[in-house]
């Protein structure tokens, strides 16, 4: 397992579809997910900090777990399956459940946890972005502080 970080979201074009980028904390490969317009909306207000006047799904998950005194500890992205991805929440008592790496994503950005890749998915959907790319990465990072939310209203994911 490899610890991932949060790099953002982009917009893939022409589709219009959200892509959540993450990266390898100690290494250099990235792993971009498709992810649904409602997801990529709940990551992005969480990473800009904006609190939604009544809870999202997430912040409800978020709360559930503080009002029944459990806690996420990790999150684990644990296969991909005919180009879909599947996670792991793991929460204290080595319980598990299994759950879309987007909804697993936002509740683990909400509650501060970990997030791990499988080496095997890594192996298979990570790409390495060579140095003379970096500049892109940069660009999208810039990207990521320009996006609001509002550019994900109004579509179908």
């Amino acid at each position: 397992m490899s610890e991932m970080r949060v790099i953002g979201i982009r917009v893939e074009q022409p589709q219009n579809q959200p892509v959540l980028m993450l990266r390898e904390v100690d290494g250099v490969r990235y792993l971009p997910i498709w992810i649904g317009q409602a997801e990529a909306t709940a990551i992005i207000l969480e990473q800009q900090g904006v609190q939604p006047i009544r809870p999202l799904t997430h912040d409800l998950v978020k709360n559930l777990l503080e009002a029944f005194g459990r806690s996420l500890r990790e999150v684990r992205i644990v296969d991909l399956r005919e180009g879909t991805f599947y996670a792991d929440l793991v929460f204290d008592r080595n319980l598990r459940v299994s759950a879309r790496p987007s909804d697993s994503i936002a509740i683990a950005l909400r509650v501060g946890c970990p997030i791990y890749a499988d080496e095997r998915v890594l192996e298979e959907a990570g790409l390495v972005i060579p140095d003379d790319r970096e500049d892109e990465v940069e660009k999208f990072r810039e990207f990521l502080e320009s996006v609001s939310p509002d550019d994900f209203k109004g579509s179908d994911g």
